[in-house]
């Protein structure tokens, strides 16, 4: 008797055990689409099990639960677009569902990217249009919202490789790169900053000039030595960088009227920094910005080569620029 219950209790077993593979092996669908299923915020594994059994990707939404409650999964789920082809097994539909692999697009915003090239990545990506970046960019209660004191996130952005969700709010989106600047910006960056009495702002529009200046690391903290050498003297920055914020893209060549040009961010035109960055420093530039080098350097320019010419007095620094101008010549042909 007792053999006969045992060999019973076997059967049913194994008979469990085949239709719970057949369930989790077995794709609920023949055909081959791709579907994009969206998890809500907020929502349970179960809310997540049923949107998938209204899918039919699923049959048996048990299975599924106890699934999800024997390894855990059960417990955090993350919200978002998850890509999923009809012709996928339960199983590796719960894999993905477990690892929380979501559509996410991929942003990269480089050292020394203004706003404007920043919204043409997000709208190359298709997360936003580059129209719907610059409006929510310079929106006051944004700006509050992150304790920005500058007119724009121009330079707020610190430059990375960033995952960003699919689904996800622009303001939330740029706001993760504000986050990973203010992670970086940090600590003794901080105490740095309040010992030689300027502001967050003031220093990462003086790390953005830098940026846009400097194509050798060891040249960083020179540059920035001149610029606080300059602020110190009163003496305008005169950084040609600034001259073309705003009015055209940086690869493009800086003109003699460019110089000229009467806006708030010209510092050939006006005294002291600009009202904000004008381009997204790397954390090089910010250190370089809070640590000039001890040099009396007040000017520089280009050897033609990516490295400058530092000089003390106007008339080393003319000397310096008829060199600059006579390999160019060279150079130009």
């Amino acid at each position: 008797m007792k053999k006969n219950i045992l060999t019973i209790f076997t059967a049913i077993f194994f008979m469990v055990l085949l239709y719970s593979a057949f369930e989790m092996f077995v794709p609920a669908q023949n055909a081959t689409k791709n579907t994009e299923i969206e998890i809500p915020m907020g929502a349970t594994f179960r809310q997540a099990v049923d949107i998938l059994s209204d899918q039919k990707l699923i049959r048996d939404k048990k299975i599924f639960l106890l699934l999800g409650r024997l390894t855990g999964a059960d417990r955090k789920i993350r919200a978002g677009f998850y890509s999923i082809w009809s012709n996928m097994s339960p199983w590796d539909i719960f894999k993905i569902i477990r690892k929380g692999r979501i559509i996410e697009y991929e942003v990269k915003v480089l050292e020394g990217d203004s706003l404007l090239e920043i919204a043409e990545t997000f709208s190359r990506a298709g997360i936003a249009t580059y129209d719907e970046v610059v409006k929510i960019s310079k929106e006051p209660e944004f700006l509050s919202s992150y304790d920005i004191e500058a007119p724009s996130i121009e330079g707020f952005v610190f430059p990375d490789t960033y995952m960003i969700p699919k689904g996800v709010k622009i303001e939330d989106a740029i706001g993760i790169m504000v986050d990973r600047m203010r992670e970086k910006y940090s600590g003794k960056l901080i105490e740095r900053t309040e010992k030689m009495g300027m502001t967050e702002t003031e220093v990462l529009t003086l790390a953005s000039i830098i940026e846009k200046e400097a194509s050798v690391d060891d040249e960083r903290t020179l540059i920035s030595a001149v610029y606080h050498n300059r602020l110190r003297k009163h003496m305008p920055l005169q950084a040609d960088p600034t001259s073309i914020y705003g009015i055209k893209s940086s690869k493009e060549k800086i003109t003699r009227s460019d110089l000229q040009r009467k806006t708030p961010y010209n510092t050939y035109v006006i005294n002291g920094l600009p009202p904000g960055p004008i381009a997204s420093p790397g954390l090089k530039s910010i250190v370089a910005a809070l640590t000039p080098a001890d040099v009396p350097y007040l000017y520089f320019v280009s050897n033609n080569d990516g490295t400058h010419k530092f000089s003390v007095t106007l008339g080393e620094h003319e000397i310096a620029v008829r060199s600059y101008r006579d390999k160019k010549k060279i150079t130009d042909g």
